[in-house]
């Protein structure tokens, strides 16, 4: 024994053997040391014949703890297992975004957004369609040059600015399109010499300069295309055949025609029954785009009544201050409506046409018609002569106004007389 022992001892003075055998050794107790503690409970010491190492990490034997006795069971096994802690399961945050990132939408928000998209496209071509309906309205208006005819009217008719004001207005909003829903009809009332025929042939004229096609103008004498000894319903059905023409044609080369229809008060009733069903709506939608125009001589007595009691009032017209509100009714709108009642009385057509009063005509308003006839008949347009011839009609003197009784009807006849005095002058 003591030669082994010292064997041992002088193996274990080789540093270069037995250094890492010893650090193996020490390391697997150590370990053995540290399995046993985790089977036991906390605050006691291991059993008695376990080794332990030194503070100074020599090898060792455990020091059995005599004082309290310890006995082995499988209670503290249990134990250390059930009270092993569970891992808590962690509740997802809630996710923050910050103000500056995209947020992701819900799809119901996406297809609201998309919607959106659809309605705002819809509203820009919408708007684009009215922008393009205006412009080809100023087009469709161009091609009839009514600023060349309203110049015209102002400059040949005379004394009647707010007749001729009303039929611009009227035909301007008529013909700024060319489907219509229903046609136009126009009705010129006045007393005899005020410049309704005038007015018709100006219109005629203009029309079939602008629409380079004399068929689309249709000019209707009663007197002349229907006298007393003819059948009524041959110049019914001759009439409705010549205006079915003319919409037909009118209808195929996209343009408005014009039908003058001069003393309709002398038209028999049969005829203005055929007119009026021009108008119905039932008709074919080529009847709806035409310009009717109806010179009458009824109403010319309440018209002259109305401006001799009211020669005061209309002539000059009457200007408000910016502040004023006008409460009753103007003038003109009495004229028209008491020629409407008077009108409709009868016949039904009437009802439908915009009624255009014309106003007698004041004295100076004459002498313009003497001097623009002498001019169309070659004299010189003397302010002296016209006021001479003019002194030979008569008037009604009302209110410091003197009105012509037959305005200028008598007109050609007075220039006429003197065509012979300037032909001698110029032998």
């Amino acid at each position: 024994m003591d030669r082994s022992h010292a064997s041992l001892e002088s193996q274990a003075k080789r540093p270069g053997v037995i250094a890492p055998v010893r650090a193996v050794l020490r390391l697997r107790r150590r370990v053995c040391v540290l399995r046993k503690r985790r089977f036991l409970q906390p605050g006691t010491e291991p059993d008695a014949g376990t080794e332990k190492l030194g503070p100074s990490g020599s090898l060792g034997t455990l020091r059995a703890d005599l004082d309290q006795p310890k006995f082995f069971t499988f209670d503290s096994l249990t134990e250390l297992s059930s009270r092993t802690p569970r891992k808590r399961r962690r509740r997802s945050r809630v996710v923050l975004y910050p103000e500056t990132s995209r947020k992701c939408r819900p799809r119901t928000e996406q297809r609201q957004s998309r919607a959106q998209r659809c309605l705002l496209l819809l509203v820009a071509i919408v708007g684009f369609q009215v922008l393009n309906a205006i412009e080809n309205l100023d087009d469709n208006a161009q091609r009839y040059d009514l600023d060349g005819l309203e110049k015209v009217l102002q400059r040949s008719v005379f004394g009647q600015p707010a007749a001729v004001g009303r039929i611009m207005a009227l035909l301007r909003d008529y013909l700024a399109t060319h489907v219509h829903s229903h046609p136009l009809l126009l009705a010129l009332h006045g007393p005899s010499g005020v410049g309704k025929s005038h007015v018709g042939r100006l219109l005629a004229h203009h029309f079939r300069a602008v629409l380079e096609d004399g068929a689309l103008v249709l000019q209707y004498h009663a007197r002349h295309h229907c006298p007393e000894p003819r059948p009524v319903q041959d110049c019914r059905k001759e009439l409705a055949q010549r205006v079915a023409d003319v919409v037909a044609q009118a209808e195929a080369e996209e343009k408005t025609p014009l039908l003058v229809l001069d003393e309709a008060d002398l038209l028999p009733p049969a005829l203005l029954d055929e007119l009026h069903d021009f108008l119905q709506p039932q008709r074919s939608h080529h009847f709806h785009n035409a310009i009717y125009v109806l010179l009458s001589g009824a109403g010319g007595i309440e018209i002259t009544h109305f401006v001799l009691q009211n020669a005061s009032r209309m002539l000059p017209p009457p200007r408000h201050s910016a502040g004023s509100t006008q409460t009753e009714e103007s003038p003109a709108e009495e004229l028209h409506t008491s020629l409407r009642e008077l009108l409709a009385r009868e016949h039904p057509l009437w009802n439908t046409a915009a009624i255009v009063p014309f106003l007698l005509l004041d004295k100076p308003d004459v002498v313009n018609c003497f001097r623009e006839e002498m001019a169309g008949e070659g004299f010189f347009p003397e302010q002296a002569l016209a006021e001479h011839l003019a002194e030979q009609l008569s008037y009604y003197h009302v209110a410091g106004h003197e009105f012509a009784i037959t305005g200028c009807k008598q007109v050609v006849a007075k220039v006429n007389l003197l065509q012979p005095k300037p032909a001698h002058a110029g032998h």
